[in-house]
């Protein structure tokens, strides 16, 4: 499976049998490397939400009550995101107002593409990497209010997630590729404008 830059794919978390985060991207290019995605400021996007508000970030899918997909629109900073072939993470670059701020290190599952894009299931636990190469975790609480959860991981698996997030810190701060300044200079095509959520991007999860 691969796909033509300025192509338009959904990039989508799976949880069980939900889609957890539906975001409409424009392929920046698909090789080697991975899949590369950008999404703009202003793009519509989709997560979870329950009656009362809640989100996966608040309480495990289990304890949601009745959640569906919500729209919502992308502030605050465009990203560009790559997928590697394989790998349990992506790497996001965050732009504010065209000047790059860092890199979020987004711990996941491999990808598995499909012909409208990609799926993946989001392993609660991430890194924010600052531009000079410091760094911070992100939501340890939540991982660890996770193991056993169902659904989830155990502690082993939280343990291997949190070895992946390690060996990217260890990456940034030799600044080694992804975080070697690659793509902190990326220009989108003037084209590309924010986008919207395409038909049946609600249909009910059916694996690629």
């Amino acid at each position: 499976m691969s796909f033509e830059s300025g192509q338009i794919v959904l990039r989508r978390y799976v949880r069980g049998s939900h889609y957890t985060f539906v975001k409409p991207m424009r392929v920046v290019r698909d090789d080697e490397a991975g899949l590369l995605l950008w999404m703009p400021v202003g793009t519509e996007f989709a997560d979870l939400v329950d009656t009362d508000g809640r989100t996966l970030h608040d309480v495990p899918f289990g304890e949601l009550r009745d959640p569906r997909l919500t729209r919502h629109i992308w502030r605050e900073h465009d990203i560009l995101v790559l997928m590697p072939p394989g790998a349990a993470h992506s790497i996001w670059w965050f732009f504010k107002q065209g000047a790059f701020v860092g890199w979020y290190v987004n711990l996941e599952t491999p990808a598995a593409p499909h012909e409208e894009g990609a799926d993946t299931s989001d392993q609660v636990l991430d890194v924010w990497i600052e531009p000079d190469g410091r760094w911070e975790w992100k939501d340890e609480d939540e991982l660890e209010s996770r193991i056993g959860q169902p659904l989830y991981f155990d502690r082993a698996g939280a343990a291997a997630i949190r070895a992946e997030g390690e060996r990217l810190i260890k990456l940034a701060e030799a600044g080694a590729f992804p975080f070697d300044g690659t793509h902190v200079d990326f220009r989108p095509d003037p084209a590309w404008s924010p986008l919207g959520l395409p038909a049946g991007w609600d249909r009910p999860y059916a694996p690629g």
